[in-house]
C-alpha cells in the first residue's frame, strides 16, 4: 500500500501552492481534481478580469506576467496551468472524491477510480461548485443559469439577472451591450460595495438612464416558461415577459463533503472549525486551505490572501515530522 505524505483534494491555486510546498519540502503529495486544473477558474465568465494585480495572485513567487494590470482568465489560465506542467506536480484529473476516513492515524481517501492513503489530508475544494439557490418554483426550468460565460446567446433577449455582486454586474453589463433587454433584481438597497470599482460607476449610470432596468429590496417569487414573477419593496408582485434568468446569487463549498469528513461547522455561516495558526481542522492533520476555509461567506478569502495557508500547512506538517 503506498503511503502518501499529503493528498490534496482541489487543483486550484491554493491546491496547487499546497502542492508545490510539499515538493519543495519532499514530501510525497498527490492532488485530487474532479475537473481540470484551475476548473473553477476555468468556468468563469470568458472575459472575467481580475480584482487583484498579477503579483498578487503569484503562487511561490513565480512571476505572473501579464500585458494588463489586472489579469484575464485566459491569462491566469496559461500561468496555473503553466506552473503545474514546468513543476510536474502530481495531479490526477477528473477523478472525484467521494469520501474520507480516518483510522490508525491515516486517511483513506477513495474516489471515482481509486482509493489512497495519506498521513495527512488538505481539502482546497474552493466553492464554485454549489449554487446559492433562490429555492423558488421555477427555478429548474433550462431556461435559468446559475453560471454566466459570454453574453452572445442573450442577444435580443429579454433577461432577468438576479443579484448585485461582481457576477452579476459583469452578466448585466456584457449582455445589455449585446443587445439584451436587461432588468436587475436585487434584494439590497443598492449595488453591492464589493463590486469592482472601475465597473461600480458603470452600471449605475446605465441603470439612472434606464439602460438597465433595476428594482432594488426585490425578491423574485417564481419563474415561468415565459415571465418571471417578483415583489418589489413596497410587496407589491409584478410579472414581466422573460426569456432567461441569470441567476447570479452566489455559490458555497461542498458543506455535506465537509461534514462527512468529520469536520465541525459553526454558526449560520458553518464556518469549519480550524486553528488559525496552522490551518489544522478538529480532525488531527485533516487542513482546510483557500476560500472553503470561510464557510457563507465566500468573499472572506481569495488568492491574494490566503496563499500563506501552504506555507502554514506544511511548516506544521515538517514540525511533525
Amino acid at each position: 500500500m503506498e503511503m502518501l505524505d499529503i493528498l490534496i483534494i482541489g487543483a486550484g491555486p491554493i491546491g496547487l501552492n499546497c502542492a508545490l510546498e510539499a515538493q519543495k519540502n519532499n514530501l510525497s503529495h498527490l492532488i485530487i481534481e474532479k475537473g481540470t486544473i484551475v476548473n473553477s477558474l476555468y468556468n468563469y465568465p470568458l472575459y472575467m478580469r481580475f480584482f487583484s494585480t498579477a503579483e498578487k495572485l503569484e503562487i511561490d513567487e513565480i512571476p505572473f506576467i501579464s500585458t494588463a494590470p489586472k489579469p484575464g482568465r485566459q491569462e491566469a489560465l496559461e500561468y496555473y496551468q503553466g506552473i503545474a506542467r514546468q513543476k510536474k506536480l502530481n495531479i490526477n484529473l477528473y477523478e472525484k472524491v467521494l469520501g474520507v476516513s480516518k483510522s490508525n492515524e491515516l486517511f483513506e481517501i477513495k474516489t471515482t477510480k481509486a482509493t489512497y492513503h495519506a498521513k495527512n489530508l488538505v481539502i482546497a475544494t474552493g466553492f464554485y461548485d454549489i449554487p446559492n439557490l433562490m429555492n423558488i418554483p421555477g427555478e429548474n426550468l433550462p431556461k435559468v443559469k446559475h453560471y454566466y460565460t459570454e453574453p452572445y446567446p442573450y442577444a435580443k433577449q429579454k433577461i432577468v439577472v438576479v443579484g448585485s455582486s461582481n457576477s452579476a454586474v459583469d452578466a448585466a453589463l456584457e449582455t445589455y451591450r449585446k443587445g439584451a433587454e436587461v432588468t436587475m433584481i436585487i434584494r439590497h438597497s443598492e449595488i453591492s460595495k464589493s463590486v469592482k470599482y472601475w465597473v461600480k460607476p458603470d452600471i449605475e449610470n446605465r441603470i439612472t438612464e434606464g439602460s438597465i432596468k433595476a428594482h432594488f429590496n426585490a425578491e423574485m417569487i417564481e419563474i415561468k416558461d415565459n415571465t418571471v414573477v417578483f415583489k418589489d419593496e413596497n410587496g407589491e408582485i409584478h410579472e414581466i415577459d422573460n426569456d432567461f434568468v441569470l441567476a447570479m446569487t452566489g455559490y458555497l463549498p461542498d458543506f455535506d463533503f465537509l461534514r462527512n469528513s468529520g469536520i465541525e461547522l459553526n454558526g449560520d455561516c458553518l464556518n469549519p472549525f480550524y486553528n488559525l495558526e496552522t490551518m489544522e481542522t478538529n480532525i488531527p492533520n485533516l487542513y482546510l486551505a483557500g476560500v472553503v476555509c470561510g464557510g457563507k461567506d465566500t468573499h472572506l478569502w481569495f488568492i491574494e490572501n490566503s496563499r500563506i495557508h501552504a506555507h502554514m500547512i506544511i511548516n506544521t506538517i515538517l514540525s511533525r515530522s
